[in-house]
C-alpha cells in the first residue's frame, strides 16, 4: 500500500535534541487559522498556528481538529490574556450603577487575588472548585496575607455567576473555548431565618427614640425604607400637608465612600402615605432642624431629612452605628438596621396585609421575592397558631349538645 502523502500544512523537519545532541525527526504543522474580532466576525488578518509533533499521526489529528474548528468558526487562538485582564475588561465594559460595580468588584476579588496571573485559557473547573472550597472554609488568602472570613452560598453562587459572565463574554469574542464556571457545582444554600423585632420590641424602641434627635430616622426604618433611602430622603420629597413621602434619591456606602443617585429599580421609586406617628415625627424633626439652621455653626445644606445638627447628611455607616447604640440602650434584639425593613414586612404580613401590597410598599417588583426574603414567622405568632389549632381540635372532639 502506497504511503499517504503529507498534506501541505505538515512537513518533516529535523531538530537537534539538546540533551543528547542527536538529530530527531519532527512533524511541523503550519496552518492559517485566521482571527476573530470583538464582534465575533472572522477578520481578514492572517494568523498562522505552528506546532511540532513527534509522530505523523498526532500532527494529522491536530490539523484535522484545527481545520474543523476554523470552518465552524469555533477556533480560538492562543492568548496571553490573564484572569485579571479578563475581569478588569469585563468590569470596565459594564454600564451599571457605581454601587453595583463595586459589589461586582468585591465578588470577583478572591478569583483575581488567587488566579489573577493565570492565563484565562488555562483556568479550569479544578481551579474554581478549589477557590469555592477555600471560601467556604475561610482559608482564602488576601493579598496582605490575611484570611477572608468564610463566605456563604449567598455570596459564593453570585460570584460564580459573575465569573461565568466574564468567561462567556470572552467566548462571544472568540477568545475562549468554554465557560468552565458553568461546570462548577453551586454551594448549597442553608436557610437561616432572619431575626426581626416583635411588636413589643418595636414599641420599646419607639419609646426610647422619642427623646432621640434622630428618632424620625428609626421610624422611617421601621416603615420599611432601605438605609440608602432614608439617608437620601430630602425634605422636598416629603409632603407634610398631604401626608406622603416619595423615594427619589438614595445615599449608599461604597467601600466607605458615599455615592448618591436614584433608586436601584423603577419599583423602588415609590410614594408612600405617612402614618400619623411618622407624620408627627417628621414635623417635629422639621421644626428642630429649622431652629438649628439659625445657629452660627450651621453649614448646611439642610436639605436632607436625616442629617446632623449643622445640616450635613449622615454617612450611611454612621446611621447604622447610631441604630446599634439605640438597640442596646432600648434592650431589644441587636439586629441590623436593614432588619427593621424585614420587621416592617413581617408585621404587615402578620396583620393580614396582602403580599402584593407589602411588595409595593417595600419597592419590590416580585411578590415571591418579598414572601421569600422579607416575610418571616415569629415565635409569638406561631404560639398563637398553636392555640388556634388547639381550639379547633377541642371543638371537634367535644360531643354534640343533646337537644332539649
Amino acid at each position: 500500500m502506497a504511503r499517504q502523502q503529507l498534506p501541505p500544512q505538515i512537513k518533516k523537519i529535523y531538530v537537534t535534541n539538546r540533551s543528547t545532541g542527536s538529530t530527531e525527526l519532527r512533524y511541523q504543522m503550519t496552518v492559517d487559522a485566521g482571527v476573530t474580532d470583538s464582534t465575533g466576525t472572522r477578520a481578514p488578518k492572517r494568523t498562522q498556528l505552528r506546532r511540532r509533533f513527534h509522530t505523523e499521526k498526532d500532527a494529522r489529528a491536530a490539523l484535522s481538529k484545527v481545520l474543523e474548528e476554523v470552518s465552524k468558526g469555533t477556533f480560538v487562538p492562543s492568548s496571553t490574556t490573564t484572569v485579571e485582564d479578563a475581569c478588569a475588561e469585563w468590569l470596565a465594559g459594564r454600564r451599571i450603577r457605581e454601587s453595583t460595580k463595586a459589589a461586582y468588584t468585591h465578588a470577583l476579588q478572591p478569583l483575581r487575588d488567587t488566579y489573577g496571573g493565570l492565563a484565562v485559557q488555562k483556568l479550569t473547573k479544578g481551579h474554581l472548585d478549589a477557590l469555592v472550597n477555600n471560601l467556604l472554609a475561610g482559608s482564602s488568602v488576601k493579598p496582605d496575607g490575611q484570611l477572608r472570613r468564610p463566605w456563604k452560598a449567598t455570596s459564593i453562587n453570585p460570584m460564580l455567576n459573575l465569573v461565568s459572565a466574564v468567561l462567556t463574554g470572552l467566548m462571544r469574542e472568540g477568545r475562549l473555548v468554554r465557560d468552565v464556571a458553568a461546570l462548577v457545582d453551586r454551594a448549597p444554600r442553608v436557610h437561616v431565618e432572619m431575626q426581626t423585632f416583635t411588636e413589643n420590641e418595636v414599641q420599646r424602641l419607639l419609646e426610647a427614640s422619642t427623646s432621640d434627635r434622630n428618632g424620625h430616622a428609626w421610624l422611617l426604618a421601621l416603615s420599611g425604607l432601605r438605609r440608602g433611602e432614608l439617608c437620601g430622603l430630602r425634605w422636598n420629597d416629603v409632603d407634610l400637608h398631604a401626608g406622603s413621602l416619595t423615594i427619589n434619591n438614595t445615599r449608599v456606602s461604597v467601600n466607605g465612600r458615599v455615592v448618591e443617585g436614584p433608586p436601584k429599580t423603577e419599583k423602588s421609586k415609590r410614594t408612600l402615605p405617612l402614618t400619623p406617628a411618622l407624620r408627627s415625627a417628621l414635623e417635629t424633626a422639621h421644626r428642630l432642624q429649622g431652629v438649628e439652621r439659625k445657629s452660627s455653626t450651621y453649614v448646611g445644606p439642610g436639605t436632607y431629612v436625616v442629617s446632623d445638627a449643622v445640616g450635613r447628611p449622615f454617612h450611611p455607616d454612621t446611621v447604622s452605628d447610631y441604630w446599634r447604640k439605640l438597640c442596646i440602650s432600648s434592650k431589644v434584639s441587636d439586629i441590623r438596621l436593614h432588619d427593621a425593613r424585614h420587621t416592617c414586612g413581617t408585621l404587615l404580613h402578620l396583620q393580614g396585609v396582602p403580599i402584593a401590597v407589602i411588595s409595593a410598599w417595600l419597592g419590590h417588583s416580585d411578590n415571591a421575592f418579598t414572601m421569600r426574603t422579607y416575610v418571616h414567622s415569629q415565635n409569638q405568632a406561631l404560639l398563637g397558631a398553636a392555640d388556634t389549632l388547639q381550639s379547633l381540635v377541642q371543638r371537634r372532639d367535644e360531643p354534640p349538645n343533646d337537644a332539649s
